[in-house]
C-alpha cells in the first residue's frame, strides 16, 4: 500500500511537470525561440502556444519592443590631434528574432564596438570646430553605417544621438575666451553703433534749430525793418501834415546838440569857429525849405510864440556849454597826441550864441517886414 501511493504521487507530479513543458503563454510584444532536440523548430508569438513536452524548448525570450542603450564616453582623437570624449545615446528594436539569436551571439556588444569605429572614422576627419557644430551630420552617418550593418542580424537602429562632446580643460578654457573676447567685441560693435547713432541724431537735432532759429532771426529782421519803415512813414507824412515852421525847426537843431556832444564814442569834435553864422545859414537854409513846402504860421503858433522863444534861448544856451565843453576836450586831446603839452589854442574859440540871433533871425524879420 505504501508503494502504491509513492507510485500514485509520482505519477501526478510527472503529470503536472508534463502539463507544465506542453504549455507556453508568451506575452505581447515577445517572440519565444523555440527548438526541438536542439534545432530551431519554429517562433512562439503571443498568446497560448503548445509544445511537445521533453523534446521542445525556449532557446531565447526576445522583447521585440524599442530599446535604449547608453554607451560610455569614448575617446576620439579629431582631425587637429585633439582627443574628446563623446558619449553615445542609441535607440534599436528586434525585427527578426530568430536572425537577432542565431546571427549574432550578443548584438549589443556587437553594436557598441561598431558605433565606437564608426565615430572614430567620422570624428577623425573633422576638426573640433567642426565636429562641435556637426552633430546632426555625424548622427545621419552613425544610423546609415549601422542600420546597414545591423540589418542582417534583425536588428533595426532607429536613431542614434551624441549626447555630449567634451573636448580636454585647456581647450574649454580656450574657447571660453574666444567667446567671451568675441562677446566684448560685439558689445563694443553695438555700442559703437548706438554712439553713431545718437551723434548723427543730435547733428541732426541741431541743424534743423539752426534752421530754425536763423528762420526765426530772419523773419524777425523782416519784421523789425517793416516796422521801422512804417515807423519812419508815419513821422514822416505827420511832418508834412503838420507843416512845422523854422523856428520850431532850430528849436529841434538846437535840443539835439547837447546829446551829440555826450556821445562816448565822440573824442574829436570840429566846432565851427562861426557857429552863429552856420546857425544862421541853417536857419536860412530851413526857411526856404519850409517856404518850399508852404510853411504859414497858424495862428495857434502865433499865440504861444513867446514860450517858444524862452525855449530856444535856453536851448541855445545848453548848446553853448556844451560847444565849449567839447573845445576844451579837443584841446586836451591834442595836448596828449602831441607829447603831453596841452596846447594854448588849437581851435578858434566859438563866439558865445544869443538867444536872440536865433530868436531874432534876418530871415524871420524880413519875412515880418
Amino acid at each position: 500500500m505504501e508503494f502504491a501511493a509513492v507510485l500514485l504521487i509520482a505519477v501526478a507530479v510527472i503529470a503536472v511537470v508534463t502539463l507544465a513543458k506542453a504549455v507556453r503563454i508568451v506575452p505581447q510584444q515577445r517572440q519565444d525561440v523555440m527548438e526541438r532536440l536542439g534545432r530551431y523548430k519554429r517562433t512562439l508569438n503571443p498568446g497560448l502556444n503548445l509544445l511537445v513536452p521533453y523534446v521542445d524548448s525556449v532557446r531565447t525570450k526576445v522583447d521585440l519592443r524599442e530599446q535604449v542603450v547608453s554607451f560610455p564616453p569614448q575617446p576620439v582623437i579629431t582631425s587637429d590631434n585633439l582627443v574628446v570624449s563623446i558619449d553615445t545615446v542609441l535607440y534599436y528594436k528586434v525585427v527578426d528574432s530568430v536572425r537577432a539569436t542565431y546571427e549574432i551571439a550578443n548584438f549589443i556588444q556587437a553594436i557598441e564596438q561598431l558605433t565606437v569605429t564608426t565615430l572614430r572614422n567620422v570624428i577623425g576627419s573633422l576638426d573640433l570646430e567642426r565636429a562641435l557644430t556637426s552633430r546632426e551630420e555625424i548622427n545621419r552617418h552613425l544610423s546609415g553605417v549601422l542600420d546597414e550593418t545591423t540589418g542582417r542580424w534583425g536588428i533595426k537602429v532607429t536613431r542614434v544621438e551624441i549626447k555630449a562632446i567634451e573636448p580636454p580643460p585647456s581647450i574649454r578654457d580656450s574657447m571660453e575666451k574666444q567667446m567671451r573676447a568675441e562677446r566684448d567685441r560685439r558689445a563694443a560693435i553695438l555700442n559703437a553703433e548706438g554712439l553713431k547713432q545718437s551723434q548723427i541724431l543730435t547733428a541732426e537735432g541741431e541743424k534743423q534749430a539752426a534752421v530754425l532759429r536763423a528762420d526765426g532771426d530772419r523773419q524777425a529782421r523782416i519784421l523789425q525793418a517793416e516796422g521801422q519803415a512804417k515807423a519812419i512813414r508815419t513821422v514822416f507824412d505827420a511832418i508834412h501834415q503838420a507843416n512845422p515852421s523854422q523856428k520850431v525847426l532850430a528849436y529841434q537843431y538846437l535840443q539835439a546838440l547837447p546829446q551829440i556832444a555826450n556821445g562816448s564814442a565822440n573824442k574829436v569834435w570840429i566846432v565851427p569857429a562861426e557857429l552863429t553864422k552856420a546857425l544862421e545859414g541853417m536857419g536860412g537854409a530851413l526857411g526856404g525849405l519850409a517856404n518850399m513846402v508852404g510853411d504859414v504860421p497858424s495862428p495857434l503858433a502865433s499865440q504861444s510864440a513867446g514860450d517858444v522863444e524862452r525855449e530856444a534861448a535856453e536851448a541855445a544856451q545848453a548848446a553853448a556849454t556844451a560847444a565849449q565843453a567839447v573845445d576844451n576836450e579837443v584841446r586836451v586831446a591834442e595836448g596828449q597826441t602831441s607829447g603831453g603839452t596841452v596846447p594854448q589854442q588849437s581851435l578858434p574859440a566859438p563866439e558865445p550864441v544869443s538867444p536872440e540871433s536865433l530868436v531874432n533871425d534876418p530871415s524871420d524879420q524880413r519875412e515880418r517886414g
